[in-house]
């Protein structure tokens, strides 16, 4: 089998790095793909991964037999739908599907119509309109930018003027076009929890859990990141939490498929939860596997990542079987000086082979590249998702750090208490 796999992160690293593992598969290809993937697959770096015309013309002169679309940018624009009318099996839903992550209005609209416990909201297109209910509504809340932001249009408003300051950069052009709508929702407390599955024909297959870190900074301050670092599983959660978790999921899947919705979902289903004193309530739905998530996710599944991605995107969710290992996994993220705001690139990146000499350590790439002498070098805001794997989760931390003091570059940034608090259980999060 002949896979294509869409995008250049660590997430599409990940995936690339478990396809790598089947048997099943003959030839690898990654567009653009990173310094990670290059080792371990074909980069196809002159491809226009957002254009579906130009994806499905490589398809067919490559004898693709599966694409898999790992970032939102292609699943909105509506790739996964020219691909499958040229013939092309994808992993990835359809363009409308993929509106519950396009748009955060749509998002809410579908989960107040399938009954999914969610913030309270209000979705406004001026910024008279928003600056009123905010004022209604009262601090603490949080302000989103309707469209893809990157994972970066999301503010959290502590005060008035925090709320203020966030929607008006929505309306002047922070965000582009993704902030011309945006939503104010109601500041939900408690540990956060993502639960991804794979769905197809309205059906989950649930996956293990796992807890990014999107602030930037020590302590979970600062900005809100693509992510800082993330563990799987996630020790705080309770048994009756997981299975609302997961009856959530499933029937957001089955939603997928109800008539009035018309979508044709066939990839990942991810939920961002927020475990609230009232039970687990939805922060977000993403359209595709979650980064930093990814990275401890798969390392943890034992199952063929190409046997499933094609049973999803043939439309076979019943051939789907998930088996994971107990392990324990964490990931940390390394970034570039500077991260999120700006940065510079091209920065050269040494003791990465020493660091995966550790036992239980994978280092996926995510803003990499070579240079002209051959040299792997920074070339984006997250640099590398340095994942370990341990018997306990104490384990895992302390081998993915001692990895993380391996590897260096110039204005190298992290957090160092990727899962300190998940450590020390539910009580730090009161």
């Amino acid at each position: 089998m002949n896979i294509l796999v869409l995008g250049s992160g660590g997430r599409e690293h990940a995936m690339t790095w478990a396809l790598k593992k089947s048997p099943l598969v003959e030839a690898l290809f990654v567009a653009p793909g990173n310094g990670g993937t290059e080792e371990i697959a074909t980069n196809v770096t002159n491809l226009v991964i957002n254009d579906g015309e130009a994806v499905l013309s490589f398809a067919k002169d490559n004898n693709i037999d599966l694409v898999v679309i790992g970032p939102e940018a292609p699943l909105v624009a509506g790739v996964a739908d020219v691909l499958r009318a040229g013939g092309i099996a994808v992993f990835g839903p359809d363009a409308q599907g993929a509106q519950l992550e396009g748009s955060k209005t749509y998002s809410k609209e579908f989960m107040q119509a399938l009954d999914i416990p969610t913030a309270r909201y209000g979705s406004f297109s001026t910024e008279a309109e928003a600056l009123a209910f905010a004022h209604e509504m009262g601090a603490p809340l949080v302000v989103k930018a309707d469209g893809l932001a990157a994972g970066k249009g999301v503010v959290v408003a502590d005060d008035m003027e925090d709320a203020e300051e966030a929607i008006h950069d929505c309306f002047d052009g922070t965000f582009g076009d993704a902030g011309s709508t945006v939503v104010i929702e109601e500041c939900l407390t408690g540990p956060e929890c993502s639960l991804l599955a794979f769905v197809a024909d309205g059906k989950a297959h649930c996956m293990v859990t796992a807890q990014d870190h999107k602030r930037a900074f020590e302590g979970d301050r600062g900005p809100n990141t693509g992510g800082m670092g993330a563990y799987s599983p996630v020790p705080i959660v309770e048994a009756d939490e997981l299975a609302a978790m997961k009856e959530v999921v499933k029937r957001a899947a089955r939603g997928t498929d109800a008539e009035h919705f018309e979508h044709d979902y066939r990839g990942v289903l991810y939920g961002g939860f927020m475990l609230t004193p009232e039970g687990p309530k939805v922060l977000e739905f993403n359209a595709r596997f979650g980064d930093p998530e990814t990275q401890v996710v798969l390392p943890r599944l034992e199952s063929d990542l190409a046997e499933i991605m094609l049973a999803v995107a043939e439309g076979r969710p019943d051939d789907v079987k998930l088996h994971w290992n107990d392990e324990w996994a964490v990931c940390v993220v390394l970034a570039s000086e500077g991260y999120p705001g700006s940065y510079e690139k091209g920065k050269v990146i040494l003791g990465i082979d020493d660091a995966e000499a550790l036992k239980g350590v994978t280092v996926f790439h995510a803003g990499t590249a070579k240079n002209h002498d051959d040299e792997l070098v920074t070339a984006g805001g997250r640099v590398l998702n340095v994942v370990a794997l341990g018997e306990t989760f104490e384990e895992a931390q302390e081998r993915a750090y001692e990895a993380c003091d391996l590897i260096n570059f110039e204005g190298k940034q992290l957090r160092t208490d990727i899962g300190d608090r998940a450590a020390k259980g539910r009580s730090a999060w009161e």
